[in-house]
């Protein structure tokens, strides 16, 4: 699709790539951020030296107008930087932003910082903890999102971590937030507040969960449906978590199979480095060997050889960023079946409403109901042959 702002116009795609995607690889609040820069000229000084640091790029759209300059993306979506470095080949560009996970640490000063408001309140905070010590007031940070993405606690936080705050008029159902940053702020390093945990009762201990970690203060109820049936997981060889959060089905399941090898794959950073610590902790505790585990922050299967697996376990999300829909499930079940060994089964746990039933019988021919309360399902597919 054609992307056009102030600074140039471009073809973008979303990642991963589908066949008549009818979705947008940018959203308005990229308009209005990108347009902005160039009605102020933000960016007229600006020479080989200059440092922009863009966070939460989801499709590349803010680090191919700016492709010319020194930029960093910072975020915790493999997607997204992947995404990033497919959609500037695409466009021909031979350079590419320095991609850094959203668990490290960035390094050096940034004159402009540009912001993707993320959905997790939680991850802003993060981010905006670990930018403080990276900007001075001589720095430029502007952030942008949709209105439904903005709250007086979104504001609050750039109030606390950067200074004096105010907001853009709306376009488009988008908005700027416009910091002005305090030199007592700014040059800093306050202490983010994640990771944090909670206490898992059926195993009798902590779980971390990073900023980023889907239901991080508690279990959540998805979750608990599938551990309510973990001891009826049949007795496999290698297990996967896909999809894996804070890693608790696997950890479940590698607690109640102990000879098993495990895989734990999610696209987020942050959710990988969160199942790695929870492992390390119980395998500590257990006596539980730590090296029969892989980590993997990836896009589902893509790339991966594990030479097939006996058993997956899957809590899936069903949004990709502000996109709601269907198609996550559909890619996890899909590559699902190609990753099974024959005979190997398939264990994915969902809202009753979403209706896995008929992509399980599409793509492995048929499915068994394990579980089911009023809100969510565990469906059981076994792959039978190849389709």
């Amino acid at each position: 699709m054609h992307f056009t702002t102030a600074l140039g116009s471009y073809q973008l795609q979303r990642y991963p790539l589908r066949a008549n995607d009818p979705l947008r690889a940018w959203d308005a609040a990229d308009e209005y951020l990108l347009n902005h820069i160039g009605s102020e000229e933000l960016l007229k000084s600006a020479d080989e030296e200059t440092r922009v640091l863009l966070v939460n790029d989801q499709f590349g759209a803010l680090a191919i107008a700016l492709a010319r300059y020194n930029c960093v993306s910072w975020g915790d979506s493999v997607i997204a930087h992947r995404a990033t470095l497919g959609n500037l080949r695409h466009n021909g560009f031979d350079q590419s932003p320095q991609c850094i996970p959203a668990t490290e640490k960035l390094s050096g000063r940034f004159d402009l910082v540009l912001i993707k408001v993320p959905r997790t309140l939680a991850l802003l905070e993060h981010q905006l903890a670990g930018l403080a010590g990276h900007i001075d007031n001589h720095s430029v940070v502007i952030a942008a999102g949709m209105t439904r993405s903005m709250h007086r606690s979104t504001l609050a936080l750039f109030d606390t971590y950067l200074g004096t705050t105010v907001t853009s008029l709306a376009r488009k159902k988008a908005r700027l937030i416009l910091p002005e940053l305090d030199k007592v702020l700014t040059g800093t390093s306050p202490q983010s507040p994640y990771p944090s945990s909670y206490h898992w009762e059926q195993a009798d201990m902590m779980l971390g969960n990073h900023a980023n970690v889907f239901s991080r203060a508690q279990l959540d109820i998805g979750a608990r449906a599938m551990l309510a049936v973990s001891d009826k997981l049949p007795d496999s060889s290698h297990i996967v978590d896909l999809g894996c959060g804070n890693g608790v089905l696997g950890i479940g399941a590698g607690l109640l199979q102990p000879n098993a090898r495990l895989s734990f794959i999610d696209e987020s950073y942050m959710a990988i480095a969160s199942a790695r610590d929870n492992w390390d902790r119980v395998s500590q505790r257990k006596g539980h060997s730590g090296s029969r585990a892989d980590f993997y922050a990836n896009d589902c299967f893509d790339g991966l050889r594990l030479n097939g697996a006996d058993l997956i376990i899957c809590n899936p999300p069903f949004h990709q960023g502000n996109a709601i829909g269907d198609h996550i499930a559909w890619r996890m079940l899909k590559q699902s079946h190609q990753c099974l060994l024959p005979g190997g089964q398939l264990w994915i746990v969902g809202n009753a409403h979403l209706h896995y039933q008929s992509k399980l019988k599409r793509i492995f021919g048929g499915y068994t109901e394990q579980y089911r309360d009023r809100k969510f399902v565990v469906h059981v597919a076994r792959k039978t042959r190849e389709r």
